[in-house]
């Protein structure tokens, strides 16, 4: 079936909400914080772990299973929930953010048809069109596929991001035109940088085409300024369906989050909880930590007391610093645990809040304790 949202509630001092995203694989609360696993695994962890954690839908992305192990070889498997091992819900990206931060070199050729690259992999050259991104993620059999967009950087002009919403708004079409896997639903993407006119023109002509579900793209990009970001959000937002998901793309910093759901935001995602794990860093109420700093070395306590994640309740600072200066692989594990976690309990207490219509207390409350580790 196509996904379906339940509005619930509208926080009476914001326009934050809280739903019920209605799926092939159960009914999830929004707002929802979603874990990226790029390559059909959110890196090192498994579905069980994930569940454990309280996921919900998770990310994978189309540029890369494309390239490998190729949409066919997913297909023949019985589709990305049976090649992954995972009963909950899967977004899958467009490849359009990758096609324009990936490419070999970043050299690419925009052309109306679609965007001539070079595989970051081996150089080789590509061509992703719109009709092909959506023919690769039915193939894909995700529960939510994307439409492809252009990605353009955040230092682009005025003069082409009016082409490239331009081009986009036709891009969506087309790939809605050949979207053809009935239990996929298929979501819009809103660009326009941080211009008022433009947001409010793309995320008109893209609601005029009935999609499943909308997104606020644009908004992770290298250079982007956190003022250009709230922008982009408050200048889509007032376009978008009330009885529809509402999806910001690639953010994950957690006053970002914040930010975002009072601004009327569902559902977020980014990289970056696994990213820092990788190298040693861990989200709390006090912003992120460094593991390998020589001030854990003797502190016997988990990473947060409060926290309900496996990390934290069976292993010490002390442990885990141990883990990630010897370069052990379960030290990033843990902390890619923990921080997701983090991630998926702040949009639960998030849900607490509006329902008890106090998200600008707790917000308030929130940064005003995550100061940043030096």
């Amino acid at each position: 079936m196509k996904i379906k949202y339940d509005l619930l509630k509208i926080e009476k001092n914001t326009k934050a909400r809280r739903g019920k995203l209605h799926t092939n694989y159960g009914t999830y609360d929004t707002p929802m914080f979603m874990p990226v696993g790029t390559l059909a695994n959110v890196k090192t962890l498994t579905p069980e772990e994930l569940k454990e954690m309280h996921s919900a839908v998770i990310l994978s992305n189309t540029y890369h299973l494309w390239l490998r192990p190729g949409a066919d070889i997913v297909q023949k498997a019985g589709g990305l929930h049976q090649f992954m091992h995972y009963d909950g819900p899967i977004l899958t990206d467009s490849g359009g953010f990758q096609v324009f931060s990936l490419a070999k070199n970043k050299k690419k050729d925009i052309v109306e048809e679609g965007v001539h690259f070079k595989s970051h992999l081996d150089g080789k050259s590509l061509f992703l069109t719109p009709e092909l991104s959506i023919e690769i993620q039915n193939k894909l059999d995700s529960d939510i596929a994307m439409s492809f967009d252009e990605c353009p950087p955040a230092s682009a002009s005025y003069d082409y991001l009016k082409n490239s919403v331009e081009r986009t708004l036709r891009w969506a079409k087309r790939g809605k035109d050949v979207h053809s896997n009935e239990r996929q639903s298929l979501f819009g993407i809103v660009q326009g940088g941080a211009y008022e006119d433009l947001r409010k023109f793309s995320a008109m002509e893209t609601v005029k085409m009935d999609f499943d579900g909308y997104s606020i793209g644009g908004v992770a990009n290298d250079g982007e300024s956190k003022e250009d970001m709230y922008k982009a959000i408050d200048y889509s937002i007032p376009y978008l369906p009330e009885d529809k998901p509402r999806y910001l793309m690639g953010v994950g910093e957690p006053v970002d989050i914040i930010e975002g759901v009072i601004r009327g935001v569902d559902l977020f995602d980014c990289v970056l909880p696994t990213r820092i794990a990788r190298h040693g860093n861990a989200f709390t109420r006090h912003g992120k930590i460094n593991m390998r700093n020589a001030k854990y070395k003797e502190d016997f306590e988990p990473i947060e007391k409060n926290c309900d994640c496996y990390a934290c309740k069976n292993y010490s600072k002390a442990y885990i610093r141990h883990l990630v200066v010897c370069n052990e692989s379960l030290g990033g594990r843990l902390l890619s645990i923990h921080n997701i976690r983090f991630l998926i309990r702040l949009t639960e207490e998030l849900r607490q809040a509006i329902e008890e219509d106090r998200l600008l207390e707790y917000r308030n409350q929130f940064i005003q304790d995550y100061i940043q580790e030096k």
